[in-house]
């Protein structure tokens, strides 16, 4: 009996204290410092409006008022940190060449026409800007703006060169950078800790587990981005029709877990931003936002725009709480 109402008790203690830390985090917890907010993020510069990745769109999204760009790095044979999300250039180009294995200056133009990854059945058709940008363009023409950068490859002479263009151009406060591989991150994280880093997909299953446990509360976090799909859009990009229903049950699956206010709520308190990809519609801008995502990354910067106007809210987060 005895040992039974001390398990009992340590138990409720337990959980509330937790339940009391994920309310209040600050009180076990120092909230990390923010140098950016970001509401409105332009996926590969809006590849819905202009061709992902190049300049046309980052000045567009520039343009509009966007806070943050988003884009993603390769090397290339002669080590020029370059701008293009595929290792190889098929789709983007048509020519058949990985970037690594060609200089900067052997590498051809994107194609007139590109497809939109998250928006099913959807093309964009580029004017006249079709080159494939270097990292230090991006950095000298919007020297202000805040970059996320998604380091494609586990290359450590990119992570090396990526990191000095970063303190060659002052940008340790205006910078974000990792990708989903845990490797990478760390690789990352070593090279220069002063860059924030982004949860990678293992640590985002650990984040996960620790939040369902109730041990979140008391577990100190070096990442300060959180920056994750909504599963739910699977049904927006596949014909639902074709899912099994083991595909619609691991979908609802994952956004049960994974869309949770009180998780997100626990983290901006703690100074970790949230970030939710690749949104292209209102219904999902708006379930982002209820949710109390920081910001929402979409090929459409237009039509985000639009929308966070529209219900009043500013892009200037320095009040963000």
């Amino acid at each position: 009996m005895c040992a039974a109402v001390y398990v009992l008790s340590t138990v409720t203690g337990y959980v509330l204290t937790s339940a009391l830390l994920l309310k209040c985090p600050t009180l076990l917890h120092r909230r990390k410092r923010e140098s950016f907010f970001s509401r409105h993020i332009s996926h590969r510069g809006g590849a819905g409006e202009n061709l992902e990745n190049t300049m046309a769109a980052f000045q567009h999204a520039v343009d509009l008022g966007t806070d943050m760009l988003e884009l993603d790095c390769h090397l290339t044979k002669d080590e020029q940190v370059v701008v293009s999300h595929d290792a190889h250039l098929r789709r983007s180009t048509g020519m058949n060449a990985y970037i690594s294995d060609v200089t900067y200056a052997e590498l051809p133009p994107y194609l007139c026409k590109l497809g939109v990854t998250f928006q099913r059945e959807c093309y964009c058709e580029g004017g006249e800007d079709k080159r494939i940008p270097l990292l230090r363009d991006v950095f000298e023409a919007f020297p202000n703006t805040p970059v996320n950068i998604d380091i494609k490859v586990n290359n450590d002479t990119l992570i090396k060169k990526v990191s000095e263009l970063v303190i060659k151009y002052d940008r340790e406060n205006l910078t974000v950078w990792g990708n989903a591989s845990n490797q990478i991150v760390k690789k990352c994280y070593k090279e220069n800790p002063r860059i924030p880093v982004l949860f990678s997909f293992p640590r985002v299953l650990q984040l996960l587990g620790l939040f369902y446990t109730g041990l979140l509360p008391f577990i100190p976090l070096k990442e300060q981005f959180l920056e994750i799909p909504m599963p739910s859009i699977i049904t927006k990009l596949k014909d639902p029709s074709r899912m099994t229903k083991s595909q619609r049950l691991l979908t609802w699956l994952a956004d049960t877990l994974l869309m949770r206010k009180a998780l997100f709520d626990h983290l901006t308190a703690r100074g970790v931003q949230v970030y939710i990809w690749v949104l292209n519609d209102e219904e999902d801008f708006q379930r982002a936002f209820d949710l109390g995502a920081t910001g929402v990354m979409t090929d459409f910067p237009t039509k985000l725009k639009d929308f966070i106007e529209r219900n009043g809210w500013p892009h200037d987060l320095s009040n963000y709480t």
